[in-house]
């Protein structure tokens, strides 16, 4: 009998608001900071990666990457895309690209080297098995 691992690249669809327009007229920069996190959170969470963790740990950023290759703008959909690149002893590098859907333009790509802690002493901790074994991962970074 074979498991079905998910997709690893997790999607979304968005609509630009106009809440995240920026004096120059574009998506502000720090809205694709908020949406890597958010999108990571939802994809995290699909996996039931909060109930494998158990309450006693969580997940922290250790670094983002980002790269503003094409501005978006109000009332345009971009399709978000993310996966995971690697899982490591205490950390784990998730990828990110930012697509508009009416041409295909790769607007934005990222990363995000997250850190599997302790949630009451913030110190760094093994992922467990329960964790790791659960994450699909896609070694193609893209960045």
């Amino acid at each position: 009998m074979s498991v079905s691992l998910p997709d690893p690249i997790f999607k979304k669809l968005i609509t630009v608001s106009a809440n995240v327009i920026d004096g120059n007229g574009h998506v502000n920069n720090v809205a694709y900071v908020q949406w890597m996190q958010d999108i990571a959170v939802e994809h995290y969470a699909s996996i039931h990666g909060v109930a494998a963790q158990g309450s006693n740990s969580t997940w922290v950023v250790h670094e983002h990457k980002i790269e503003y290759l094409l501005p978006a703008f109000e009332g345009e959909e971009i399709e978000i895309q993310t996966w995971i690149a690697d899982v490591r002893r205490v950390r784990s590098l998730r990828c990110y690209k930012f697509v508009r859907r009416s041409d295909d333009k790769l607007l934005v790509r990222g990363e995000t080297d997250w850190v599997f802690v302790d949630a009451k002493t913030g110190a760094p901790r093994a992922i467990p098995s329960s964790v790791a074994n659960i994450m699909p991962t896609l070694a193609d970074r893209n960045f």
